[in-house]
């Protein structure tokens, strides 16, 4: 299905999770490597001095106030038992605190046994949602699995017609309704018709704006109550797709999702178009939540599972 949709190229031939990565955060990595390099180059040794001039360097980054404090609090602790002797000792700390972090908040995906799997995306409109979740349906595909996908975002035809396309683009049936009907009634529907035909995957759109905050979010959980009434333990993924080049302002409006939506996951689009990447580990620290795939351009094979070690070492190498 891969080859006949986005041509013939053999696995072998297809770059690594780790090369297409290390593409992906070429700006973050040169800004990082650069700026280390300058902070080091006119000390003799490094000491609380030295790394008082990578704390810029790490906001700028995207790491944010609260990580940056926490990783240098603990660099500082080594610099003052002269345990960092060189700049390679130093980015060989600072990659497994960083490391350290994204594995904290990188728990497993739970199997879900006799069902579909039920995966709401939410997110604010803007961000590239509609379009990851046809990105997210060809993951699955390529993986062999059956998906269906629900257009609950009714509040806008241009979602439920874009997800069409990804539907066509992709080879995936889409259940839909006219635009304004109940998002509710939507997933109704997509959860029944996937029992009857055991799909392994039903992915459902979400409004990612309604007229105040409070409605967007009983209409998030009146469609909770829903797949849960048709499948128990539904929705078994709750992902909020952020915009990786809004950083911290991104990282505000997530903080309200995960408050509201119960939110398990991130899917980080756009990290390919920001010199700011490391909003990703912002995001394990501050949210606690795990960045479960990453968007590193438009195609529909661009989105990758994430890998804490493999983005980390593309930071660096």
């Amino acid at each position: 299905m891969i080859q006949t949709l986005f041509g013939s190229l053999d696995e072998q031939q297809k770059p690594s999770f780790l090369e297409r990565m290390k593409e992906a955060v070429t700006r973050t990595r040169e800004n990082l490597s650069e700026r280390i390099e300058e902070a080091v180059s006119f000390s003799k040794e490094i000491d609380r001095h030295t790394l008082d001039e990578l704390e810029a360097t790490l906001i700028g980054a995207d790491l944010g106030t609260t990580t940056t404090r926490e990783v240098l609090d603990k660099l500082r602790d080594e610099a003052d038992r002269k345990q960092i002797k060189n700049v390679d000792e130093l980015k060989r700390l600072l990659r497994e605190e960083l490391l350290a972090i994204l594995n904290s908040a990188n728990l497993p995906i739970e199997t879900v046994q006799g069902g579909p799997e039920v995966i709401l995306v939410v997110g604010v409109n803007g961000t590239g949602k509609t379009t990851t979740i046809g990105k997210l349906s060809q993951v699955f595909r390529s993986q062999g699995k059956t998906v269906l996908l629900a257009a609950a975002d009714t509040f806008r035809a241009a979602a439920i017609e874009q997800l069409e396309v990804w539907g066509e683009r992709t080879g995936t049936e889409v259940i839909r309704t006219k635009a304004g009907g109940d998002p509710a009634a939507v997933l109704f529907d997509a959860l029944q018709a996937a029992q009857a035909r055991k799909t392994d995957y039903v992915i459902v759109d979400t409004a990612g704006r309604l007229h105040t905050k409070s409605n967007l979010m009983s209409e998030l959980e009146k469609m909770r109550r829903t797949a849960q009434r048709i499948i128990p333990g539904a929705p078994h993924e709750t992902l909020l797709v952020m915009d990786a080049t809004t950083g911290q302002n991104g990282l505000q409006q997530a903080r309200q999702f995960t408050e509201s939506a119960g939110v398990t996951g991130i899917v980080l689009t756009k990290l390919d178009g920001t010199a700011k990447g490391g909003v990703v580990v912002a995001i394990c620290r501050e949210l606690g939540l795990p960045v479960r795939y990453v968007g590193v351009g438009e195609k529909a094979g661009d989105l990758l599972p994430f890998d804490p070690k493999e983005f980390v070492d593309s930071l660096f190498n």
